[in-house]
């Protein structure tokens, strides 16, 4: 079958090199360049199921209350405009804010990411892969004693689902990593996933392209998707900025785009941009900067030693499209990061970054067919597109080539949200 995916993200990526092991002939297009060079490029580089727990759900309501108005808040919404999509998302995000819907979504969010991460760990067992990976688990540090307390009762449940986490002292924090020895009498204690790992997700992305392309795949760097070609309700191509190319099957995995290639073709996807923050600092010498890789769940901030970089990235600012780098957002990251290790690393050098995430009301992504014939979604991933992307691809691929699944595809279809499709 000839399949063309849109988009060379680790999401699109991944999802190529998985249906062309199942034997189709594959062609990426995309806008850039190369591959992983938008959302993909500087994210927190964490593969992480411990963050599957789903933003609706019951406690975040009341912080949200306390963060309107907030410049400085992790979740910003400029509900100031108007922006017909982004109100429709706000309230399925708040219809999924039960407890009821809240488990559902966390079990759907991590059965994917959990299997994802096994598939992430086969994979580079088999291509030798190495983008500055690290195998030491994720942190999750607490301030707060409330706030800690209802994470503990978030790792029980997910540990119901087999994620194992195990809840620490703040001096069993500082005994995991060092460089927290300064921030050890502000912490109410933390939770550690061993299991969990970080790397550099745009190096991870670059090196599987180069492998899928020498295992045939076609990549159409620099051309624009323009639209999506039609037969009835059939999606026979799609139309670019170098002609129409013709395919039996079509993925969209261009992440925050896809609603907007989706929409003329008569089909709404409920998914809505976040754009996050990162910096990239020159790491110091010695245990000043992590190794363990950590999350600062007051402020929603993520750090991750990629070689001699920290990459420190949080906050998530639902505002559309806008690509622009708010200068307070991200100086807020350095600020917080040198607070809580203030000999990490060279903060007068720190290079920002911004993206748009994919984000979905009940954080779980939209992987399989529509209801327009050859057309196939990868997207909708939000925060968690790495550590959710080679999952996604081998379960697209299985789904696509008609093959039995190593898991659970239930809950993954745009049908979960009734009428909109």
């Amino acid at each position: 079958m000839r399949v063309l995916v849109l988009g060379a993200g680790v999401v699109g990526t991944a999802a190529a090199w998985f249906l062309a092991r199942a034997g189709h002939q594959v062609t990426v297009v995309d806008r850039r360049e190369g591959a992983g060079l938008e959302t993909s490029f500087a994210n927190g580089g964490q593969v992480s199921p411990c963050h599957a727990e789903p933003w609706a759900n019951p406690a975040v309501l009341p912080k949200i209350v306390r963060w309107l108005g907030r410049d400085d808040a992790p979740l910003l919404f400029r509900w100031n405009r108007w922006d017909p999509a982004l109100w429709r998302w706000g309230l399925r995000f708040l219809a999924n804010c039960s407890g009821r819907r809240a488990g559902i979504n966390l079990e759907r969010t991590l059965r994917i990411a959990l299997y994802s991460r096994t598939v992430l760990q086969e994979l580079r067992a088999e291509l030798e892969l190495e983008y500055d990976q690290r195998r030491l688990g994720i942190l999750h540090i607490y301030r707060d004693r409330r706030e800690f307390d209802h994470a503990c009762h978030a790792a029980e449940l997910m540990g119901r689902f087999g994620l194992p986490r195990r809840i620490r002292t703040a001096g069993e924090c500082v005994g995991l990593e060092p460089a927290l020895a300064s921030a050890q009498p502000r912490l109410a204690g933390g939770i550690h996933t061993p299991d969990d790992e970080s790397g550099d997700a745009h190096k991870f992305t670059a090196a599987l392209a180069g492998h899928a392309a020498r295992a045939g795949v076609g990549f159409r760097f620099g051309t624009a998707v323009q639209a999506l070609l039609r037969d009835g309700d059939r999606v026979t191509g799609i139309a670019t900025s170098a002609g129409a190319i013709a395919a039996d099957a079509t993925v969209l995995a261009l992440g925050s785009w896809s609603p907007l290639l989706a929409e003329p073709a008569g089909l709404s996807l409920p998914v809505v941009p976040a754009k996050g923050y990162s910096i990239t600092v020159p790491a110091a010498d010695g245990t000043a900067a992590p190794f363990v890789s950590i999350t600062d769940d007051e402020f929603k901030m993520v750090y991750s030693r990629l070689g001699g970089r920290l990459r420190v990235a949080g906050t998530a600012e639902m505002s559309g499209y806008d690509t622009t780098l708010n200068e307070r957002r991200w100086t807020l990251i350095r600020d917080r990061a040198r607070d809580l290790f203030p000999d990490a690393g060279d903060y007068g050098h720190a290079e920002p970054w911004t993206g748009l995430r994919p984000v979905t009301p009940d954080s779980v992504p939209l992987i399989g067919p529509t209801r327009l014939k050859g057309l196939w979604l990868n997207t909708g991933h939000g925060t968690l597109g790495w550590t959710m992307s080679c999952g996604s691809g081998r379960l697209l691929a299985d789904l696509m080539s008609g093959r039995q699944p190593d898991i659970d595809a239930s809950g993954y279809g745009l049908d979960r949200f009734g009428a909109i499709i």
